[in-house]
């Protein structure tokens, strides 16, 4: 049986050249960056060229990349270090209700350090509305952290136009751009973020490496002290084959990116088309400013956890938002936000695709997916008269 994978936002496959280029690292190349014979050299040497290759992908300068652990880590290390870095000027920070928990959890966190938090409604397809930004600025704000688009909703949030009104200000902008990165043409520059993280894995990188590019000139307090590696700026031996896996994936994507846009948009537009086409069926997110490589749903009368199972039985993998794929006991909080009901949020499916998606796998997908529902509307004790809405459209709260 054919496995049609549709979970990139969770993680990308290895592409082979990655694992070519990071094997050497694990073997003859195996020295610490920090020594200063040859093993250690070559390391170093390596660690920087990724770091260029990285920087290359979203139009930066080498040293404004500092490598972490995961996206997670950059996204605490921005809010956290920017956070401690400004309080003497201002102890009040911004973040969207639709925010990753690695940024949501960061917030609550410095609420319980002493500061106070404006968390950002969005509207129905989970958009930052430019003007609720500046009417939330305060004398005391010093940080606004807004992710460039979501991993769960597909939505594309306009940075440049919240950037512009923090500049007025004088305020830090981050943006978590774990989701982008890869996926569409990221500039820093263009964009004009202060900060910006990344994941490796989300572009076919390995996992357990990532990176947050901090404006030349801009301070930020470490999150992890110890000796001297990435300037100083977060301490720890570096995972160097995981940095240079890292280096070689962005540089193959970079190269890439054009042919993967139009790849992943083409799927995606068949996708959704054929999945509004079964009634009852919810596109979530922004219709048109969005991922291409991402379609999400909310399903009426049937749970994301089943439909995940009745899929992967199938060889059809994918993602959910709903409690049981969350592993928590409630609906998701981006859903949530965007005004969908609690018992409709238990119905959420994400689909996300790659370059090793294909047409094949795509009639695959239409022709499993409505009789998957349909078997599953037929158990379901919610499920009488679940023909009969309106269906084929974007979800509207």
């Amino acid at each position: 049986m054919r496995k049609c994978y549709f979970d990139h936002v969770a993680v990308n496959p290895l592409h082979p050249e990655v694992l070519d280029a990071m094997m050497p690292y694990f073997k003859d190349d195996f020295g610490n960056p920090l020594s200063v014979y040859d093993l250690g050299m070559r390391a170093r040497e390596a660690i920087e060229q990724a770091r260029a290759k990285v920087a290359a992908l979203v139009n930066a300068k080498p040293s404004t990349m500092i490598f972490t652990a995961n996206g997670a880590e950059a996204n605490n290390f921005a809010l956290r270090g920017i956070a401690l870095a400004r309080q003497n000027q201002g102890k009040h920070i911004m973040v969207s209700k639709v925010e990753h928990h690695s940024i949501l959890n960061s917030a609550r966190f410095l609420e319980k350090s002493g500061f106070a938090v404006t968390y950002l409604p969005v509207d129905k397809y989970g958009t930052v509305d430019p003007d609720t930004v500046k009417n939330s600025i305060t004398g005391e704000t010093v940080l606004i952290s807004i992710a460039h688009a979501s991993s769960e909703i597909g939505t594309i949030e306009p940075i440049k136009e919240i950037v512009k009104i923090a500049k007025e200000k004088n305020i830090i902008v981050h943006t978590d751009g774990v989701a982008t990165v890869g996926n569409i043409p990221v500039d820093v520059k263009d964009l004009g973020v202060d900060l910006m993280s990344m994941a490796a894995h989300q572009f076919c990188g390995p996992k357990g490496a990532g990176a947050l590019y901090v404006r030349e000139g801009l301070r930020i307090v470490p999150l992890i002290y110890g000796g001297i590696q990435e300037g100083g700026r977060r301490a720890g031996t570096e995972n160097v084959p995981a940095i240079v896996g890292m280096g070689q994936a962005a540089e193959i994507t970079k190269n890439q990116l054009e042919a993967k846009v139009k790849h992943c948009t083409a799927l995606r537009d068949r996708m959704t088309e054929g999945a509004l086409k079964v009634p009852n069926v919810y596109l979530t997110g922004h219709p048109d400013s969005r991922l291409p490589h991402h379609a999400s749903f909310v399903v009426e009368f049937i749970e994301g956890e089943a439909m995940l199972l009745m899929l992967s039985m199938k060889g059809i993998y994918a993602a959910s938002g709903s409690a049981c794929s969350s592993k928590a006991l409630k609906s998701s909080p981006v859903l949530l936000s965007l005004g969908v009901p609690t018992a409709l949020a238990q119905g959420s499916i994400v689909f996300s695709l790659g370059m090793d998606n294909s047409g094949e796998d795509m009639d695959r997908f239409l022709d499993e997916f409505p009789q998957i529902i349909k078997r599953l509307r037929e158990m379901s004790p919610f499920g009488k008269g679940w023909g009969e809405g309106e269906g084929a459209k974007c979800y509207t709260a």
